[in-house]
């Protein structure tokens, strides 16, 4: 996707994506998506392995061991907890008028038999992590973050006068041009 209008402001999906996370659905390190067709069941069946959990629990929990990065949907994670039970690999039990998922035998046997594609698919989440949140990168979006609020902030100030709001864009286009020199 590129050149997208959000609010009269264009700028780049893609290298959004692969930018920042807090929030975003789909963040990239190096061109990679979190997960693969078929991942969602291993990350769900090893979340259950801790303890079991309602949908809600399971969405929540994957956002926090991806410190935020991913967020999934209901639309991924409910029909794969159908398919799992589906399959016999979790049992949904009503509790306290909320279902909620326990990995079965068959689950942890199915785990265990997919070993080394559950830990492929987390050392996967754990580099794209690192690749967003580590060093150097909370330094990087600290920066980020304060320049988008200056920028917002002095052109709504500004907004009546259209030679300062002109300045404030050079400015900007003046620093694109500068880190697309350094980083080439």
């Amino acid at each position: 996707m590129k050149a997208n209008d959000f609010w009269g402001f264009e700028f780049d999906l893609d290298d959004w994506f692969r930018v920042g996370c807090r929030g975003r659905r789909r963040p990239r390190g190096r061109g990679r998506p979190w997960f693969g067709s078929g991942d969602m069941k291993y990350v769900i069946l090893r979340l259950l392995q801790d303890k079991p959990m309602h949908g809600y629990e399971v969405m929540k929990a994957l956002e926090e061991q991806t410190h935020g990065c991913y967020r999934p949907s209901p639309g991924t994670v409910y029909p794969t907890l159908q398919w799992l039970d589906d399959e016999g690999l979790v049992k949904a039990e009503d509790r306290e008028g909320k279902k909620v998922y326990v990995i079965t035998d068959a689950g942890r046997q199915f785990l265990e038999e997919n070993k080394s594609s559950v830990e492929d698919i987390f050392d996967r989440i754990d580099e794209m992590i690192d690749h967003l949140v580590g060093d150097p990168m909370p330094d990087v979006n600290r920066a980020v973050g304060r320049v988008v609020s200056q920028v917002y902030r002095s052109s709504w100030r500004l907004r009546k006068d259209a030679e300062k709001r002109q300045k404030i864009v050079e400015v900007l286009e003046d620093a694109l041009k500068e880190l697309e020199t350094l980083a080439s």
